[in-house]
Formats: C-alpha cells, sequence, structure tokens
C-alpha cells in the first residue's frame, strides 16, 4: 500500500480535504465524498458519464488523479446551479426532454457548459461535435442537439420557444 497524500479541492463552492492514496482517481474522490452525481460509465474515458468541471474546464473525472486537483476547484452538475435556480443549460434540457434515463445527461451538461463558458456562445457544429463525443445509449441524439441549441440561446440572452 502506497504512503497516502493530503489533498485540498474545491467542490461546488465547498473545500473537501482528504488523505488519499496518489492512485485515486477524482471519480472515486468525488463519489466517496457523497457527489454521487457523477456517474461511473466505461472507466476509460470514452462514455464521458463522469465528465466535470475542473478549474472551468471540462474533464472525465474517471481519467483524472486526485492529486492532479489538489489546490483546485471542481464543478459537479449540481453545482451549476444557484440559489434553488437550474443553470439556463440544465433548464434547456429539462425542457428539450433531453435524457431518457438520465444516466449520461450529466456529462453532457458539463461538456455543453465547457464549451458555451469557454469556446463560443454559438451552438455550432464544432460544439454538436464535441457534445457527441459523450455516449448516450438509451436514446437518440436529436433531443440533446435541441437542448445544446436552447442553452446557447439562452446565454446568449434569448428565450426560445
Amino acid at each position: 500500500m502506497s504512503e497516502k497524500v493530503l489533498v485540498k479541492i474545491r467542490v461546488n463552492d465547498v473545500e473537501v480535504v482528504d488523505e488519499v492514496e496518489p492512485r485515486l482517481t477524482l471519480l472515486d474522490f468525488l463519489r466517496d465524498h457523497g457527489y454521487t452525481e457523477v456517474h461511473r460509465g466505461c472507466d476509460e474515458g470514452k462514455c464521458g458519464a463522469c465528465t466535470v468541471l475542473l478549474n472551468g474546464k471540462s474533464v472525465k473525472s474517471c481519467l483524472v488523479l486526485a492529486v492532479q486537483a489538489d489546490g483546485g476547484s471542481v464543478t459537479t452538475v449540481r453545482g451549476l446551479s444557484r440559489n434553488g435556480e437550474l443553470h439556463p443549460i440544465q433548464r434547456a434540457f429539462l425542457e428539450e426532454y433531453a435524457m431518457q434515463c438520465g444516466y449520461c445527461t450529466h456529462g453532457f451538461i458539463m461538456v455543453t457548459y465547457d464549451f458555451l463558458t469557454n469556446v463560443s456562445k454559438e451552438a455550432d457544429q464544432e460544439l454538436l461535435s464535441e457534445s457527441i463525443k459523450n455516449i448516450c445509449r438509451c436514446t437518440g441524439y436529436s433531443s440533446i442537439i435541441s437542448a445544446v441549441k436552447r442553452a446557447s440561446e439562452y446565454l446568449r440572452g434569448g428565450d426560445s420557444k
């Protein structure tokens, strides 16, 4: 057993401090601390169900070690809402019925947030291509694409439909 390392990670604006094994993934760290909205999918970085924001950028938490996030800030899908109000991207996914079982939805929302916040507020083909790198095993992607487009409109100050 390897020596444990002290890590401090701000998760959804709450500092979480723990001693962890250096090989512990950020996914397991988050789930161990009650952030069960971060879903385990493939453990290979292919499905995107575990996507969170690390210092404002989307990462697949199954591919990041907790020690790599030390001193950083993590936002889960739960951390996007403020004062009991859904984030516009969450609202768009709800309004467009962009989920079936909901397992993958968190990852899609986080990838969409990263792109619309850090790259472009336009739901262009580049964003749709980025989003579709995540995998939904229950449904087609048409509702997800509609949700991304609606979220883009909301973030640009519009109110579609």
